[in-house]
């Protein structure tokens, strides 16, 4: 018996191999392709069955393992993204091993800054009922596009838009999606970087005095000395190379953030309310002073709510795979931030609100804190607030400056086909510090006016979004969905117009005389 076995396999013919066309994947790992029907080659893929003879091959066994492996590689894939090289050479997209811990850390740190300190302010001209219901509104829409850009990610196959402009051009086209998006992201990366100068350096001057006391009064720095130390830090931080290397800075801002916005609220209802205080509308002398101020407020709200511009550039920092997309950790970490930014702007709007009534300061509840409780509460508390805003400020200068960073470097990379050295990379962040800096010290009074930039910057947070998704999705006409991203579209632009309209007037009206501080 044995030997007739051993005749048999002996008389099998031997068969020549075909060899199997191979693929490269973009990580360079080989995929079998499938075979045309030309020579009389099947047309099917071969793929590995649960049933190989070990006889037909000495090496069956090490063969199905590389083959099963290959197979949960390209069940693991799914698609093949289609990647831009350029995109290994640019701040944003250099690193791509981001978690959800990361995206809530940069959200979290975009989302509340020094503009949740003014929102007391647009209480104190809309009153309790429209404050509360606008900031509610504002809330929960913007939360709405934020779930629609994480979608819209990857939402055609193959293909990431890792930055805001690159989602706009998909939707609107090239040149229209440049037009409408470029400006408005720009001048609210540019314009938040130069208010943060502003604001950082007069908190530290501030903080000085606190804690120097009568020794500084001999030769102290001058305003724009100190805005010139706080933009030297920035531009030290800023040389970290990409978005995922300020992880550890984001997480410092966004804790410092969630603790000075709650020492503010829980300072400011702790102490007795100012005299004569009152919960009325600031009255105004006339119906469009009023008209134009409650735009104004409404324009403090939505510019509560910025950071928008960077979830694109967020996610792109994240591994994805067909079973794997990257919407699910950015989601989850967008949801955990989110949480935190209720509990931080509501309490500080209302609890600022409650505490000052329509005696709070343009400048916001810091401000208020600092007039009206600076020989009650001890030097060792405000020095601590004071110190706390400033390490949030120098976190959001390099969150906010990184999709500059990324503009720069796209530009130099695109016309010598290299990536950036050290040294320019270095001498293009030391440019852009200064110029804010200038700008600064050219237009001391941007600090305070969050309404205009609420006003030209809300279509990113609030109108975009919803065009983007009905274009890019098409969900069925006439239908529920197209009929609400449409007309939440529009009513942000619509909205845009009147709050540009009225932080025009409020800073026409006030002799561009409004200041977060009024350094001496």
């Amino acid at each position: 018996m044995e030997e007739r076995m051993e005749t048999e396999l002996i008389s099998i013919p031997a068969t020549p191999r075909a060899s199997t066309p191979e693929i490269l994947t973009p990580s360079g790992q080989r995929s079998p392709r499938p075979m045309s029907k030309e020579g009389g080659k099947s047309s099917t893929a071969w793929t590995p069955t649960s049933f190989t003879p070990r006889f037909l091959s000495p090496i069956g066994t090490p063969m199905k393992r590389v083959l099963i492996n290959m197979k949960g590689y390209l069940e693991e894939v799914g698609h093949l993204t289609k990647l831009n090289p350029q995109d290994a050479w640019l701040p944003i997209t250099e690193s791509r091993n981001g978690n959800a811990h990361y995206a809530a850390f940069h959200n979290l740190n975009a989302g509340v800054g020094f503009q949740a300190l003014v929102l007391p302010v647009a209480f104190s001209f809309l009153g309790w009922s429209w404050g509360i219901v606008s900031l509610t509104i504002a809330y929960f829409w913007q939360l709405y596009t934020l779930w629609i850009l994480v979608q819209l990610h990857e939402a055609v196959p193959g293909k990431r838009y890792n930055r805001y402009v690159e989602l706009a051009q998909a939707a609107f086209g090239e040149r229209l999606g440049v037009w409408l998006a470029l400006f408005p992201t720009v001048y609210l990366s540019a314009g938040t970087a130069t208010a943060l100068i502003l604001i950082g350096g007069e908190t530290m001057k501030l903080f000085f005095e606190l804690v120097c006391g009568p020794l500084c009064t001999s030769n102290p720095l001058t305003t724009i000395e100190w805005y010139l130390v706080f933009t030297s830090l920035c531009i030290v931080l800023s040389q970290l190379p990409n978005l995922n290397s300020i992880a550890g800075l984001s997480l410092i801002g966004a804790v410092t953030a969630i603790f000075y916005s709650t020492m503010v609220w829980v300072l400011s209802v702790s102490q007795p309310r100012p005299p004569n205080i009152s919960y009325d509308p600031v009255p105004l002398p006339s119906f469009s002073a009023s008209l134009f101020s409650f735009l104004n407020a409404l324009g403090i709200i939505a510019f509560a709510f910025r950071g928008h511009n960077l979830v694109l550039e967020i996610q792109s920092t994240m591994p994805s795979t067909f079973k794997h997309p990257a919407h699910v950790p950015m989601w989850k970490g967008a949801k955990v931030a989110y949480f935190f930014i209720a509990m931080c702007l509501f309490p500080v709007a209302i609890g600022g609100y409650w505490a000052y009534g329509n005696l709070m300061p343009s400048g916001g509840i810091l401000n208020a804190l600092f007039v009206f409780h600076s020989h009650d509460i001890s030097r060792g508390l405000l020095a601590m607030t004071f110190l706390l805003v400033v390490f949030s400020c120098l976190s959001g200068f390099q969150i906010y400056s990184m999709p500059v960073f990324d503009s720069f470097e796209a530009s130099y990379t695109s016309r010598t086909n290299r990536p950036c050295s050290v040294w320019v990379r270095s001498g293009f962040r030391v440019v852009y510090g200064f110029i804010n800096f200038f700008i600064g010290v050219a237009l001391p009074f941007l600090s305070s006016i969050a309404g205009l930039l609420g006003g030209l910057t809300l279509p990113v947070t609030f109108a975009y979004p919803c065009f983007m998704w009905v274009l890019i999705k098409k969900p069925a006409k006439y239908g529920f969905n197209w009929y609400f991203n449409w007309t939440l579209g529009w009513l942000g632009i619509a909205f845009s117009l009147a709050f540009s309209i009225g932080g025009i007037w409020s800073m026409v009206n006030s002799g561009l005389k409004l200041k977060f501080f009024k350094p001496n």
